[in-house]
């Protein structure tokens, strides 16, 4: 059987990506001979001609087309393969604090992202309150931690600012009754936050449930017996934004702030810090979560 070369792919999608044997050979810190001679034995292997002039230009012959996500995808197997089974420069574990109601979207993405940067790195991911964590960190329990507040204390950097949604069950009518139902947790920030406003408004409300448990809160607001806020963006699959066209009273902004990354003495550390913020930037911009951020980290 014949055997594809490494090599040789990598120098193949640095032409394709690059549009040039020169500027493919800076790329990958060679000379263009050796890129040449590499595309010379690609070809010759596949017997095939990937690889076509036009003016100053390379483009891809039809088959090279064909071959480049192929190459792509073989090239970024073997990385992978090389990176868990040989990589031992980045080991251990790193400790992140995050409110329950922004663990989605950005967080879980960040985590596969990071994972897949450094797969010997464990991630203790712990799901909390903003006040518990702002304590567990100064414990010393955390290496990072998010929180959703209406300022920013010292030493915090500020990933998001949103204002805050009246989100409910997909489909939901409970918003139009009064008193309003209400699902917070106890330790919820955002809770006396809301009965602040909706008391400024002249707005009747009651608590639908007390618990210290989010499951049972959403439980709650996923059945249509109360309804919530959350950052906008951050709501979870099974909750929808409400339309009240003004029913409901506008919320303030509310921010998602970042401890720890000025402090962290680990590179690994450091990248999490990145992932996210980069994570929170796609976010906002409309973007896929932790696109472009890997290969600049660690």
């Amino acid at each position: 059987m014949r055997n594809l070369d490494i090599t040789a792919l990598r120098s193949f999608v640095a032409i394709a990506e690059t549009g040039g044997v020169t500027r493919a050979a800076g790329l990958l810190n060679l000379t263009q001979s050796a890129v040449s001679m590499q595309i010379k034995r690609l070809e010759e292997s596949l017997d095939l001609k990937l690889l076509e002039r036009a003016g100053r230009q390379v483009v891809l012959s039809p088959a090279g087309e064909q071959l480049l996500t192929y190459a792509r995808k073989m090239i970024e197997l073997n990385d992978e393969i090389m990176t868990k089974l040989t990589d031992k420069g980045f080991e251990g574990e790193v400790s992140l604090g995050v409110p329950h109601d922004i663990v989605y979207p950005v967080v879980s993405k960040v985590l596969q992202q990071f994972r897949a940067q450094f797969p010997r790195v464990h991630v203790n991911l712990n799901a909390s309150f903003t006040r518990q964590l702002q304590e567990g960190l100064t414990r010393g329990e955390y290496d990072i931690i998010l929180t959703t507040e209406e300022g920013v204390m010292p030493r915090g950097e500020t990933l998001s600012q949103a204002r805050l949604s009246w989100t409910g069950a997909e489909n939901g009518n409970i918003w139009r009754q009064r008193p309003l139902k209400l699902g917070f947790s106890r330790h919820c920030m955002f809770r006396p936050l809301v009965q602040k406003v909706l008391d400024h408004e002249g707005i009747a409300w009651e608590m639908a449930t007390e618990t210290d448990s989010d499951r049972t809160i959403e439980a709650t607001i996923g059945a249509d017996l109360a309804i919530c806020v959350v950052i906008e963006g951050t709501e979870p699959p099974h909750m929808v934004p409400i339309q009240h066209g003004g029913t409901l009273p506008e919320m303030p902004v509310s921010l998602i702030n970042m401890y720890g990354a000025e402090q962290a003495q680990s590179q690994v550390v450091s990248a999490l810090a990145e992932l996210l913020r980069q994570g929170y930037a796609d976010l906002k911009s409309g973007g896929r979560v932790g696109a472009n951020v890997l290969r600049e980290v660690g």
